[in-house]
């Protein structure tokens, strides 16, 4: 496991056990919201979003988080392990919108400047509300996964599904004791 590409729903804990992941390996980790979402929450252009993936995904080794389709092919070309972030969605739910109230009233830079807009309490779209993509898209990223993984686009492509918090401290764990 050396190129790993960690996947999940909002609020699984993807940065979290990637940020663990890469400093247990020794090996940089790649943030995809960081890549994306420049200052004022602008986002990059595809084109330019895919070449910055693919210059950091160009080493040997990395961590990359996050679900973004219009790089999940690039990122997973690269990978050797894929691993998804499959909490129920009731942990998944009370993380997300912890974590949400938490950056709001902290004002914590989260990329680029950028800080947790306040939409993501009142507006009802899932665009503008990560709590609600959450919700809304959960069923989304299960199906996506399972699909993915039954299937996935290279034969020696390994999935591994972490299923609760004890999976993911195991992981961890293991990946820590690994000789470099």
């Amino acid at each position: 496991m050396r190129r790993v590409s960690v996947v999940g729903a909002p609020g699984s804990g993807k940065t979290t056990l990637g940020v663990q992941l890469a400093a247990s390996m020794d090996v940089p980790f790649v943030e995809l919201d960081a890549l994306f979402h420049q200052v004022g929450w602008q986002d990059i252009t595809p084109a330019e979003f895919r070449s910055r993936v693919t210059e950091a995904t160009a080493g040997d080794a990395w961590v990359v988080d996050g679900n973004y389709q219009v790089v999940l092919d690039l990122v997973w070309d690269r990978a050797d392990t894929v691993l998804w972030l499959d909490l129920p969605r009731r942990v998944v739910m009370y993380r997300v919108v912890l974590r949400t109230i938490r950056r709001a009233l902290t004002r914590e830079e989260l990329w680029n400047g950028n800080r947790e807009p306040l939409a993501n309490f009142y507006r009802w779209d899932p665009q503008y509300n990560v709590m609600r993509w959450s919700w809304v898209k959960y069923p989304h990223y299960l199906e996506r996964y399972s699909r993915a993984m039954a299937r996935p686009p290279r034969p020696d492509l390994r999935f591994m599904r972490l299923a609760s918090g004890p999976d993911v401290r195991e992981l961890v764990r293991r990946a820590a004791d690994r000789p470099r």
